[in-house]
């Protein structure tokens, strides 16, 4: 399709789709001899991707930077975009909600205390938008990836071995407190091993082990060592953060 067809069918202007061009966001597959831009079925499904984004408030800049993110999933991106929505619906829901109510009492026909005047409004980020900057935006996943890539296959074998072993003894230990002397020096392993492949901080390898439990996809193949593992390896490693964080 060319870019005046594509530009009717998603409701957009010609001039946006030229801006995504040139800074790089959304390159059509093809540009003719008399220069027309050509977009497949491809660049289509990175445009609705794009315009998700949009939707969402993300900047292009920053839409860029995650889509060109090694770590990209657009069947996670889809999913995180539903859930983004439906907390927007949510507030907005609540939003009219406190609007009636303000019709009403602004009629006399009801009384409103202050804390139901401000119902709905919240000037705070959307959590999930959080999320996915940091797991499409992170150097550190890109850094992890570059450094793999660049072991011989031996490297890699005994970098899979020592990822074995850490998770082995974590798997023996996940009946203990995470907090105890075993676990932290365990967990403490597991931190390092990650830095020495990227650069995560604090806050991110936090993050991550939060993301143990939160996606399905970690748990079930980290729980393949020992069932609630993933879960121990949370607890382990916000324990590990706050203690190093002082």
């Amino acid at each position: 399709m060319r870019a005046k067809e594509v530009a009717d069918l998603v409701g957009i202007s010609v001039r946006t789709l030229h801006h995504y061009d040139e800074i790089g966001l959304l390159v059509p597959d093809e540009v003719t001899e008399a220069g027309y831009r050509v977009y497949s079925d491809e660049n289509l499904e990175m445009l609705q991707q794009i315009l998700f984004f949009r939707e969402l408030d993300f900047p292009l800049k920053k839409i860029k930077e995650m889509i060109n993110s090694p770590s990209f999933d657009r069947e996670e991106a889809l999913e995180l975009h539903r859930k983004m929505l439906l907390e927007k619906r949510r507030r907005i829901d609540q939003m009219l909600q406190t609007i009636d109510q303000t019709i009403q009492y602004v009629k006399g026909e009801i009384d409103m205390s202050n804390k139901e005047k401000f119902a709905g409004f919240d000037f705070s980020h959307n959590p999930y938008e959080q999320e996915a900057r940091e797991r499409w935006g992170d150097q550190a996943v890109d850094e992890s990836k570059k450094r793999i890539g660049n072991m011989t296959k031996d490297d890699q074998k005994e970098m899979s071995k020592e990822w074995d072993d850490i998770y082995k003894k974590l798997a023996a230990l996940r009946h203990h407190s995470p907090a105890s002397q075993q676990a932290q020096e365990a967990i403490k392993e597991w931190y390092d091993f990650l830095n020495n492949m990227g650069n995560y901080s604090l806050e991110a390898f936090k993050g991550l082990g939060q993301m143990y439990v939160d996606d399905e996809r970690f748990t079930k193949n980290i729980d393949q060592y020992g069932e609630g593992l993933a879960r121990f390896m949370r607890d382990a490693m916000a324990v590990y953060v706050d203690k190093n964080k002082l």
